[in-house]
C-alpha cells in the first residue's frame, strides 16, 4: 500500500487530508477528494472498496475496425463519455475474419448490456436489413447510432453533415481556382458515401455552374481505403483534375501516392483535400488539409442520449447532424493549369 506521504505528494494536499479521505472523514471538499482517488490511480494502487464506484452497467460499442483512425478516435472518446457515468465499456471490433455485427450483438445481449453504442455499422448500409435493429428495440434495448440513418427506426441518429462537408471542400478549391474537381468516394449505399456524392454534385452546381450530369462525371466510386483512393484518383488524373476531394483521410493517402506515382507534385500539380481529420494526418508529407469530423461532439451526445435513455428518460427519435469544418494544411493550393 502506499504511504501517506506518497499519496499527499502526488495529489498536492496535506497526509491529514489523504487520511481524511481514505477513511470517509469529513471536512474535505468533492475535489480535493477526487484528487486524492487520482492520486492512487497513477500511483497504481487499487482503492479501498468504500471509494470505489460501482458501475451502471456493461454498454456495448461496436466498430466497424480499427485500421482507419477515425474508429479508434470515436471508441475513445465514446468510452471515455461512458466510463464518467461509471458504464463499463465492451469494444466490439469487426476486423477480417472476426465476428460480424450480428454475432457480436448476440454477445453483448448474452452479457446483459444495458445498451448498444454502433459506429459505421450495418445502419450505414441501405442494402442492409435493418430488421434487426427493430429487434432490439422491440426487446426494449436502448440503442444509439453513429454516421448513418435508417428512416422508421425509432432511435437516436448522431451524423456528421457529409452534404456540408462537400460544399465546404469545394468552396475552398473553388476559391483557390480550380474547376475540374473530382470526387474519390467509396460505395453508394452506404448512407455517408450517398449524402457526400448529393453534396459534391450540389456544390459543382452552385460554385461552379456545372449541370448536375457533368457533375456527377467527376464522381470515381471505389472502395474506402488507401488502395481505393489510389484508384479512384488516377481515374480522376485522367480526366484531367487539379483537385480531388476524398471521402476519407486513408482515401486520401491513397490520392497522394496517385498523384506522386504520375510524377505530379501535391500540392502544387494536385490539391488533395481528405475528410474525417484522422490523428496524425497532421504529419504527414504534406500535411493534409481535410474535413474535420466533430468527433469528441458527437461522441458525447451519442453517449447522453443513451445514458438518458437507459435511465428511462425521453429521448427524441430523430438525426443530429453535426457541422464539420475545413482544416486548411500543406496539401491544398493554387490550380495551376497542366494542358
Amino acid at each position: 500500500m502506499a504511504t501517506l506521504s506518497q499519496i499527499a505528494l502526488e495529489a498536492g494536499v496535506s497526509e491529514a487530508t489523504v487520511s481524511r479521505v481514505l477513511n470517509s472523514k469529513p471536512g474535505v471538499s468533492e475535489g480535493t477528494r477526487q484528487s486524492v482517488i487520482t492520486a492512487l490511480d497513477v500511483l497504481g494502487y487499487e482503492r479501498p472498496t468504500h471509494l470505489r464506484q460501482r458501475s451502471a452497467g456493461l454498454v456495448g460499442l461496436v466498430v466497424p475496425e480499427l485500421e482507419n483512425p477515425i474508429f479508434p478516435a470515436f471508441a475513445q472518446v465514446i468510452e471515455d463519455a461512458l466510463a464518467r457515468r461509471r458504464f463499463t465499456p465492451v469494444l466490439c471490433t469487426q476486423s477480417p475474419g472476426s465476428l460480424s455485427e450480428d454475432e457480436y450483438v448476440e454477445s453483448l445481449l448474452d452479457h446483459g448490456v444495458a445498451g448498444i453504442i454502433f459506429v459505421s455499422g450495418k445502419h450505414a448500409d441501405t442494402r442492409a436489413d435493418h430488421e434487426r435493429y427493430h429487434m432490439l428495440l422491440d426487446r426494449g434495448l436502448p440503442v444509439v447510432f453513429v454516421n448513418g440513418y435508417v428512416a422508421g427506426i425509432p432511435a437516436p441518429f448522431v451524423s456528421a453533415d457529409d452534404r456540408v462537408a462537400m460544399d465546404i471542400a469545394v468552396a475552398h478549391l473553388a476559391h483557390l481556382g480550380h474547376r475540374r474537381i473530382g470526387l474519390a468516394i467509396g460505395p453508394s449505399r452506404f448512407m455517408p458515401s450517398a449524402r457526400k456524392h448529393e453534396g459534391f454534385v450540389a456544390a459543382l452546381e452552385s460554385l461552379l455552374g456545372l449541370p448536375a450530369k457533368e457533375a456527377r462525371s467527376w464522381i470515381a466510386e471505389t472502395i474506402f481505403s488507401v488502395e481505393g483512393g489510389a484508384a479512384a484518383t488516377e481515374q480522376l488524373l485522367e480526366q484531367g483534375a487539379t483537385a480531388v476531394v476524398c471521402g476519407s483521410d486513408m482515401m486520401a493517402i491513397g490520392a497522394i501516392r496517385a498523384a506522386r506515382a504520375a510524377g505530379l507534385d501535391v500540392p502544387h500539380d494536385v490539391s488533395v483535400v481528405g475528410f474525417d481529420d484522422s490523428p496524425l494526418v497532421a504529419f504527414l508529407d504534406p500535411p493534409l488539409t481535410t474535413v474535420r469530423q466533430p468527433v469528441a461532439q458527437m461522441g458525447a451526445t451519442a453517449v447522453a442520449a443513451l445514458a438518458d435513455a437507459i435511465s428511462g428518460d425521453p429521448v427524441a427519435s430523430r438525426e443530429y447532424l453535426f457541422a464539420p469544418e475545413l482544416v486548411l494544411r500543406g496539401s491544398t493550393g493554387p490550380a495551376v493549369s497542366r494542358g
